[in-house]
């Protein structure tokens, strides 16, 4: 079906992830072009872009603002052009962390308690849930801008230094336990990894340790989960990634609590795709290669959009 097509692989973006999508990017496009297939790069710098003449197919890779968020997708709509991944209804939603999880809860999907607030600089709002707590911004990715509260006296001033930056944040009970993930490709789950931050905190440092000197966090695939509990998180994650209505395939970020319950945190659009990735981490556990999963993606994407 990607004989004789010519495929823009779009990476960097405007985003606060840039760096870790022109690592992406240059994965991709290296697996594209060991399969003998007509890949060209694109950095996309700002929200316009500009693609070379005669592109059959747009594999996005921009993680966050941008091209995780629906804008890349509206705009290639516009153009007319094929692009990879979830579509901009789906974009627009899995990355709003406060209206992705009205999904979770309409579609019975396993999720921490949570409130959303509105933030004005200087003025506490008025909490229900106390801590422990988790202050997420619903807009941002790979854990940017994400605190833990775990006392009820650091809470105010955790609002007030989120309100300097976020008009709004998403407040989640914080739910000690495993951290995992689980893609979906085609719909289907792949094996459970099991992550092991070197704090206890999956944070930006921890998950791309090359950018800033941090020890890296340790993964696990398949998890060291028993049969009913790994079956019971990939059904989460396929609940999550469903409800929101994820085209093509995701990453589902879930934790496990000491009862073995798994609490989905949201579903990512855009993951990670370097060759030691998680997702590319799980789809090679059942032996698909890192080359073989670019594929896939945008084979599925092309026959979903031509």
């Amino acid at each position: 079906m990607l004989s004789g097509k010519k495929i823009a692989v779009l990476m960097g973006g405007p985003g606060s992830e840039r760096a870790v999508s022109l690592a992406s990017g240059n994965a991709v496009l290296k697996a594209l072009l060991e399969l003998g297939l007509d890949a060209v790069p694109v950095d996309v710098t700002t929200t316009e872009i500009q693609l070379p003449e005669g592109i059959d197919l747009a594999f996005n890779v921009i993680h966050g603002t941008f091209g995780e968020d629906g804008q890349l997708q509206d705009a290639m709509e516009k153009l007319g052009v094929p692009y990879t991944g979830a579509g901009s209804a789906s974009s627009k939603l899995a990355i709003n962390k406060t209206l992705a999880k009205e999904k979770f809860l309409a579609a019975g999907v396993p999720t921490a308690r949570s409130e959303t607030v509105s933030l004005s600089p200087g003025v506490v709002p008025a909490l229900t849930l106390k801590a422990p707590l988790v202050i997420k911004p619903p807009l941002e990715g790979s854990s940017v801008g994400i605190r833990i509260v775990k006392s009820q006296d650091e809470v105010a001033a955790a609002l007030l230094e989120a309100a300097e930056k976020y008009s709004e944040v998403l407040i989640e009970e914080f739910i000690q336990g495993k951290e995992l993930t689980v893609g979906i490709l085609d719909g289907k789950a792949l094996p459970v990894v099991q992550i092991t931050p070197p704090d206890g905190v999956y944070d930006m440092a921890s998950k791309y340790p090359w950018l800033s000197g941090a020890k890296g966090s340790e993964y696990q695939c398949p998890a060291d989960l028993d049969l009913e509990t790994t079956m019971a998180v990939q059904a989460a994650a396929t609940a999550a990634h469903h409800s929101l209505g994820v085209e093509i395939y995701s990453r589902v970020d879930v934790l496990l609590d000491s009862n073995n319950r798994p609490f989905v945190l949201e579903a990512n659009t855009i993951p990670g795709m370097t060759e030691t990735s998680l997702l590319p981490k799980a789809a090679a556990a059942i032996g698909i290669s890192f080359p073989e999963l670019c594929k896939t993606i945008a084979e599925l994407s092309l026959k979903l959009r031509s």
